[in-house]
């Protein structure tokens, strides 16, 4: 899995495959251990044994689910720095776009020469923030809406 560049969107043979794989460490998940076994088999046929995070084997399910709906999965550490290009990307908006809100301190963002460089975990917060304000505005439409017999 490629954790820099854009992913590519899963063949169909891997959505199948990867349906099923999720599917059946789905069935094996214990919550309750903070580790998860499992067994590799190699070209040989030889079983290795795995103990990997719980958190990991969660994640890794939610990556082959992310698979078989046909949606391309990238990985980002929390305390990625992303260039402002990369933020703009995970955030779907234009370069400039991304620039007049680091140039607003909407966003906390820092220079490594005379590049901007935002921090994954500043931009998800800032997300997150206009996601709250936004579903907030859809609610109080909706609510407008049913007081005015809209037909919503």
């Amino acid at each position: 899995m490629n954790t820099n560049a854009k992913s590519e969107l899963p063949s169909e043979a891997e959505a199948t495959l990867a349906r099923e794989s999720s599917r059946r460490l789905s069935f094996y998940l214990s919550t309750k251990e903070e580790a998860q076994s499992i067994r590799v088999i190699d070209q040989t046929g030889e079983h290795e044994p795995v103990k990997i995070p719980t958190a990991a084997y969660r994640l890794l399910i939610d990556i082959l689910s992310e698979m078989a709906q046909g949606n391309a999965v990238s990985l980002i550490p929390v305390h990625a720095e992303l260039t402002t290009q990369e933020a703009a990307d995970i955030l779907n908006v234009s370069r400039p776009f991304l620039i007049k809100l680091l140039d607003e301190s909407a966003i906390t963002f820092h220079k490594v020469g005379t590049h901007r460089r935002v921090r994954y975990r500043d931009l998800i917060d800032y997300k997150s923030k206009i996601d709250k304000e936004r579903n907030k505005a859809l609610d109080e439409l909706a609510a407008q809406a049913q007081e005015l017999n809209m037909g919503y």
